[in-house]
Formats: C-alpha cells, structure tokens, sequence
C-alpha cells in the first residue's frame, strides 16, 4: 500500500479547495471567488485499495499585509516542509507573474517531489495549454503535468493516480473511516463566513470573521435539532451596517443561507442566531487571532 501526506499550494483564487472538496467527496473547505478564502491548513483523507492520501488544503501565497496575513503564510511553510509531496495548481487563465515565481522558488526550497495541476483548462482553448506547460518545465523539474477542471472534476482521476505513483509505501495513516482534523465546530464557521463572503460587498470579505459561540447537540440525537450561535466580526461600523442591511436583511438573507447548509452537513434542524461584532484592526490582533483558531 502507498500512504503519505500531500500539500495543495498555489496563488489565491486558483482553485485548491474546490479541488479537494472533489477529492474527498465532501464540502471540506468553503469556496468563494473571493481570494484568500482560505486562512487554515485543512486536512482531507482519501482512502481506497491502494492506499491512503492525506491532502492538505492550504491558504493561498500571498504578501502578508496583517499579522493575520504572516501566520496564514506561516501555515504553507509549514505544510511545504512536513509532506511527502506537493501539489502546485495554477490557474491557466492567468499570466504567468512574479507571483507564480515565488511560489515556484519556495518549491525549490522545500526540496519536496511536485506535481504542476493545470486547473480551469474548460475557461481556455486547448492548443494554449502546451505552451504553459512548456514554461513552468523550464522552471522547475515537476514530476508530471495534469491539466484538469477542479469544479468539472475533469481529469481528477488521473491526479489520484499521478499521486499514488508518487507517494512512499507505508500503512494507512489514518482510520478507513477518518475524513478530516477539523471539528463540526470548525467547518459550521467556515460554512457561515462563506455565506458572508457571498452576499456582502468586495471591501467586507478580507476583514470579517466568525467565531462559534454556542454548539448545543442536546436534542441532536432525539429531536435531530441543534441551536448554534455565532458572532460575526468586522473592523469598521460601516462594515457592520453592510453586513446588517436595511431593516437587517442582509444579515438574515446569509443566515438562512448559512443554516439550509449547516443543516444539510449536521443532518438535522438548526436554529442559528447570528451577531455581529464591531474589533477594529482585529487582523493585527494575536489575541483574537487566538479566539479564532487563526
């Protein structure tokens, strides 16, 4: 049997989350175009006859503005240096950049075995994929070169071969039945910042948060009812007001949004009260960085 752990990295926005949701068969991590989504290390086992993967999710390569910003960095050069293969994905509709070269060069640093996955090659014409290909094989000596469609789920089974092939024999990991590290707790406040991503404006996504303060499971398992309590923060009053809306609509349109899918992952009837918290520079603050797990 092979088994070993496996890092997805890769620019903001180029798809890695969607590509182990697809993976998994399971909503792991939240999606949104909105770039850096992802602000954890998730992981993801895929198990099967051959073997066991462990991927892990990462957040995007960015500059890292907020201290926010650095540990989130902090988390992809720790992954690069802990697994036994990486997972590079780029986004084939965007121009190659400095950006790309320093992903490429923390690649090189780690020293790990890499495989370039060339994701949304349904957004481009065939014949522009070779030259792409072309260029990141000058750059740095990848294993092998996969284009694929991570929200089609087109070619994926050919990258869940590719990784086999390269992972090390050993014993699994982990339990046949283990999914993820991370708790319901967790994913129920990734799912509803994911509603907050999708239904408020462009400046709001980068400073808002979400923190779980009541998980009652006491009538889980006889009624199939849960109450669940978060608060949401944001940095400026006038972000508070865009994430209210008139009348509050706005923040009950993402609460009924968030809870129809907390609902469908807990399997069982949620009631969900959202607040909304004004922590001004809370991105810079380790204290609250703490509460949040970030």
């Amino acid at each position: 049997m092979k088994s070993g752990y496996v890092a997805i990295i890769g620019r903001p926005n180029v798809g890695k989350s969607t590509l182990i949701n697809r993976l998994v068969g399971q909503k792991l991590s939240i999606v949104s175009d909105k770039p850096q989504t992802t602000r954890h290390r998730i992981l993801g086992v895929y198990t099967e006859a051959r073997g066991q993967i462990a991927l892990v999710d990462t957040p995007g390569v960015h500059r890292p503005a907020y201290a926010m910003n650095r540990r989130m960095m902090h988390i992809i050069y720790d992954s690069l240096s802990q697994v036994d293969l990486l997972l590079l994905m780029i986004d084939v509709t965007e121009k190659f950049g400095h950006g790309d070269k320093f992903v490429i060069d923390l690649i090189g640093q780690a020293k790990r075995k890499s495989i370039l996955l060339l994701n949304k090659i349904d957004l481009i014409k065939k014949p522009l994929i070779l030259p792409i290909i072309e260029r990141y094989r000058q750059a740095y000596a990848f294993l092998e070169f996969l284009p694929i469609s991570a929200l089609h789920g087109e070619y994926l089974g050919s990258v869940i071969d590719k990784i086999f092939e390269a992972l090390p024999e050993g014993e699994p990991l982990f339990p046949s039945e283990y999914l993820t590290d991370r708790t319901e707790r967790f994913i129920v406040a990734e799912l509803i910042r994911e509603k907050v991503l999708a239904h408020t404006r462009a400046e709001l996504p980068y400073s808002t948060a979400v923190r779980i303060d009541l998980f009652d499971e006491a009538e889980r398992q006889t009624k199939k009812r849960m109450r669940i309590a978060a608060t949401v923060f944001v940095e400026k009053p006038s972000q508070r007001a865009i994430l209210l809306g008139h009348a509050g609509a706005m923040i009950k349109k993402t609460g009924t949004a968030a809870r129809h899918e907390i609902e469908s992952f807990l399997e069982a009837h949620v009631f969900l009260e959202l607040y909304i918290k004004v922590e001004g520079k809370w991105r810079n603050n380790p204290a609250v960085l703490d509460q949040l797990g970030v």
